[in-house]
């Protein structure tokens, strides 16, 4: 376990410092072009996204990462400006990219990993709060041009360090096995099954998230999002959302500890890094841990945005937990994933997907 830990803190040690060289870089973008705040955002969600995916990638893979990732970026800003403007078709156009994205897992490795890369702009769009801030603050927003140079920041910054902690590091990355070559015999296949499962979960989460938690919906998705993917069946779905909901109790009551102390500035910046720092060494052990960091730093991110996170804690566990409701709701009764039959079986059928 020690050893464990030992590598943990080194892999979380690579990605935060891609992070704060990212977040250096778009700090001194916004200080130089008069940018909103929400390029900081951008560029955390965004580095932090991509270092996981790309741990073990090659150089061919990383070019590619290169130019899909600002492409995407820059298409999510008008995603999210749909949002702000149409809700119902900004809607329709997110659930329909999250969907491709997991459909094309059917063409194999290399569609897989171009569905990541459009699948990750998305998921940053709801941890950077622009679609649900009010209508006169949309202008001040990052462009499609400022975010795709964001995102090629990050994967600049990911490269550049995962490549020296390759080259002077205590540690190489493990090369990522590629699943065995056969062809699924289930009708659908498992890539479409999940494709329909997130759709659906999705879709749901926008209505029930737009209608029951108004402005603050995007926690209602991003719980849908999260439980859903890399679905392995229904009990997989379960587990994924009782330890974000149990995560995210946890750092509901550090985030009230913070707030209770008055932590403001950069004091709260920098509290915020090293919440992020510990959860995504702990992450490996579990994803509760992972879901504590990421609700108590959210929360320091609302106070500076200029809203009252401590008011709006208990809020936020009813969207994660609704959120979580409709997921699993979807991997049950959605065309589910079923299990192999047979001693020692224990995922789906998935492989040729």
């Amino acid at each position: 376990m020690t050893a464990t830990l030992i590598r943990n803190a080194y892999e979380a040690g690579l990605t935060m410092t891609a992070v704060l060289l990212c977040w250096g870089a778009a700090l001194a973008l916004e200080g130089a072009a008069g940018l909103h705040t929400d390029v900081l955002v951008l560029a955390v969600a965004l580095t932090l996204t991509l270092s996981s995916t790309q741990r073990t990638a090659d150089t061919r893979r990383r070019l590619i990462s290169l130019v899909l990732l600002p492409a995407t970026a820059a298409a999510s800003i008008f995603v999210g400006r749909l949002l702000a403007a149409h809700y119902a078709a900004g809607a329709a156009v997110y659930t329909a990219g999250m969907a491709l994205a997991i459909w094309i897992r059917r063409y194999g490795p290399a569609a897989t990993k171009a569905g990541t890369l459009i699948a990750l702009p998305l998921v940053a769009l709801l941890v950077v709060p622009g679609p649900a801030l009010p209508r006169e603050a949309q202008s001040g927003l990052v462009t499609w041009a400022w975010s795709a140079l964001i995102a090629t920041l990050a994967c600049c910054s990911v490269w550049l360090v995962q490549s020296l902690g390759d080259r002077f590091g205590p540690w190489r990355p493990a090369p990522t096995p590629e699943p065995p070559a056969r062809r699924s015999r289930l009708h659908p296949r498992p890539s479409t099954r999940m494709a329909f499962q997130m759709a659906a979960g999705i879709a749901a989460a926008f209505a029930v998230g737009h209608l029951l938690f108004h402005d603050h919906w995007p926690w209602v998705v991003l719980t849908a999002y999260v439980a859903a993917s890399g679905n392995r069946g229904r009990t997989d779905v379960v587990r994924k959302g009782v330890e974000r909901l149990a995560g995210a109790c946890v750092g509901t009551l550090l985030a009230t500890g913070v707030a209770a102390a008055g932590i403001t500035g950069h004091t709260a910046v920098a509290l915020m890094f090293t919440i992020l720092t510990i959860a995504l060494w702990l992450r490996p052990l579990s994803y509760a841990y992972w879901a504590a960091g990421m609700t108590c730093a959210l929360s320091l991110l609302l106070g500076y945005f200029g809203q009252n996170a401590e008011s709006l804690l208990p809020t936020r566990l009813e969207g994660i937990a609704v959120g979580a409701v409709l997921s699993v709701a979807s991997a049950w009764w959605l065309l589910p994933v079923p299990r192999r039959r047979g001693p020692g079986a224990t995922r789906p059928a998935v492989a040729a997907s």
